[in-house]
């Protein structure tokens, strides 16, 4: 059974930086694609959205227009993990994030098999 934990959230300053990670067990993480996705509370009802994924091999990342230039997705298959840095954060960032493991590194929720339970970032001003 395959099983996504992420980790790393917390409370920042507006402008500081956070690394997320998120821990893949039950297959081996180079067996998918890999995304990153965040769900703010407001305004209640909002669909997870897009943060950026990245491909088999590693060398093709892709990101929301939102995060671009400030977010950065890795990873590392010997450790089975996956990791988020960001940089710049701001008040907007503040969601809870989720990790996701599919078959493409696609921008849709439904590209997406397997979910962690999400780690929450608090972004003051």
């Amino acid at each position: 059974q395959v099983h996504l934990e992420e980790s790393g959230g917390g409370l920042v300053q507006a402008g500081g930086s956070l690394r997320l990670s998120c821990t893949v067990s039950g297959r081996a993480s180079s067996s998918f694609a890999l995304g990153w996705y965040r769900l703010a509370h407001q305004p209640p009802g909002k669909e997870r959205e897009f943060v950026g994924s990245i491909n088999y091999s590693g060398q093709s990342t892709y990101y929301a227009d939102s995060v671009k230039g400030r977010f950065t997705v890795s990873r590392d298959d010997a450790k089975n993990t996956l990791y988020l840095h960001m940089n710049n954060l701001k008040p907007e960032d503040t969601a809870v994030y989720y990790c996701a493991a599919g078959s493409v590194p696609g921008r849709l929720v439904s590209h997406y098999a397997y979910w962690g339970q999400g780690t929450p970032v608090t972004v003051s001003s």
